[in-house]
């Protein structure tokens, strides 16, 4: 009976044993400590920019122990000063726990920036170049890490440097703090003959002389509001075929004009091109004005389609891109980052009108007037006088209604009614670089012929619709000392013998008597 006791009273204080780790194993688990033994840990920084590649350096600003609780943020305790860190930073920020426990979300970013400003920092990690989209993955020590780009490495680029990133580490992700302006460039379309004009698009088509309307839009980074100011230069280049008239742009923020808040500087290139920019070294500072994410920065204009205009399909680009500042970290001072271009672009046209004969060889001595109906009326946009020119070319038109009338005849010819045709084109009106797709000239009757028994040849890499145009010679009706006079002499001969006869034979009967 004692032993049975005693192998009970075992059991019972074994119970208790099981009881106490297993209710010590459960307040763990509800209190969610992870371990915290690992000596490194995986920090990984995405590169979020969707154009340009980076370069990351990393700098360890505290070291300390990491714990993260379930449903807590990460924490460091027994806080120092990190490797990232310089003697000379060390001593200007004092105790590291102290300067830790003072830092918050208003003043965080501050401390980023004079970390980096007085030259505090040492010793980065720095990454290889991560490719837009793509991750950067290091290992680290438990700490508290300050993630910048490599200076220098956004110069000029199509990106913008993130803002400092300050991660406590365990296994982490850091994606990058950024975002870049854009620049879009529209052209509008008008239709003279039906006086219709389109959306703002990427295409259009004008006659040489036309001028020609254009507006550049611009817009803010999200990341605005940690610029202290902001470099905003729009750089617009013209081909040869455009001219500007100087300080004749407007340029407004919503329904403000703020024209006279930017700087225009025009240049004539050494093709023929033409480049203008309009500059504002710190958009933040116009008065009257809020710049925030949902900003927009319109210039609009017009050019002059001249008589160094390309015909046909290589047409007349225009391209835009804007320079701004791409570092917040430096308050938007220093270095600038640069858009991709956008285009647009300009198409005009030609007919050329070969005169011929009925058996289509060339003929000279013609003279044409080629009109154009505007808002439903005819007006004459060109003459060529007679010469000896069998070729005619009427250049830079674009599409819309047309009359060519003959207004110098060929000696010997009949005139030719005049000739109504449409000249229609297609062109791309959405898209990055836009393409003269298709290219007509339609007789009003529907005939693809400007009149003539042939049809015209359109080429559109020329811009060219091309057709003979036939003269008739007038009708062939007798002339003096042709076959009617040789006629009209052989009756004469016989009615004069048949008088004399008469006369003489008169004399006889008058003897007889």
């Amino acid at each position: 009976m004692k032993q049975i006791k005693k192998l009970f009273s075992y059991l019972v204080a074994l119970a208790m044993v099981f009881s106490i780790v297993t209710l010590a194993g459960v307040n763990v688990h509800a209190a969610g400590e992870t371990a915290t033994s690992k000596s490194t840990y995986t920090l990984t920084v995405n590169n979020t920019d969707t154009k340009a590649k980076h370069i990351f350096e990393i700098y360890q600003i505290f070291k300390g122990d990491y714990n993260k609780k379930e449903n807590e943020a990460a924490t460091l305790s027994n806080i120092e000063w990190g490797s990232g860190v310089t003697d000379a930073g060390k001593t200007a920020f004092g105790p590291a726990k102290v300067k830790a426990e003072s830092l918050n979300d208003s003043n965080v970013s501050s401390f980023a920036k004079e970390l980096v400003s007085n030259s505090y920092l040492q010793s980065p990690i720095t990454t290889d170049p991560v490719e837009s989209g793509k991750s950067a993955a290091v290992n680290v020590s438990a700490g508290y890490y300050l993630i910048k780009d490599k200076d220098g490495s956004q110069k000029e680029t199509h990106g913008d440097y993130t803002s400092y990133i300050l991660k406590v580490v365990g296994d982490t992700t850091a994606n990058t703090k950024l975002n870049v302006p854009t620049v879009v460039k529209k052209v509008e379309d008008t239709n003279d003959t039906n006086g219709t004009t389109s959306d703002w698009q990427d295409s259009a088509d004008y006659d040489i002389g036309d001028s020609v309307p254009y507006q550049i839009t611009g817009s803010m980074p999200t990341n605005i509001g940690d610029y202290e100011t902001y470099k905003y230069v729009f750089t617009d280049t013209m081909s040869k075929g455009l001219t500007y008239k100087a300080n004749t742009a407007k340029i407004k923020i919503g329904d403000t004009d703020v024209t006279t808040s930017f700087t225009e500087n025009v240049t004539s290139n050494t093709d023929g091109s033409t480049t203008v920019t309009w500059s504002c070294d710190n958009l933040k500072g116009i008065q009257g004005v809020t710049i925030n994410a949902n900003t927009k920065v319109v210039v609009t204009y017009s050019a002059k389609l001249n008589e160094n205009a390309v015909i046909g399909s290589a047409g007349n680009p225009n391209t835009v891109d804007l320079t701004y500042s791409n570092n917040p970290n430096q308050g938007g001072e220093g270095e600038t980052g640069k858009t991709p271009e956008d285009k647009n672009i300009v198409f005009t046209y030609k007919t050329v009108v070969n005169k011929v004969d009925k058996d289509n060889n060339p003929l000279k001595g013609a003279g044409f007037t080629l009109q154009k109906k505007v808002n439903g009326t005819y007006q004459d946009i060109k003459t060529i006088k007679a010469g000896e020119t069998t070729k005619f070319e009427f250049s830079g038109l674009d599409d819309g209604d047309y009359k060519l009338i003959e207004s110098t005849t060929p000696s010997g010819y009949n005139t030719i009614a005049p000739i109504e045709f449409t000249i229609t084109a297609t062109h791309d009106t959405d898209s990055g670089d836009p393409k003269l797709t298709e290219l007509n000239g339609v007789k009003a009757t529907g005939e693809i012929d400007l009149g003539t028994q042939q049809k015209a040849t359109v080429d559109t890499s020329a811009g060219s619709i091309t057709a003979n145009v036939v003269n008739n010679k007038g009708s062939e009706l007798p002339e003096t000392g042709g076959m009617g006079t040789t006629l009209l002499y052989g009756v004469g001969a016989i009615l004069v013998a048949a008088a004399a006869a008469y006369v003489v034979m008169n004399k006889k009967h008058s003897t007889n008597k």
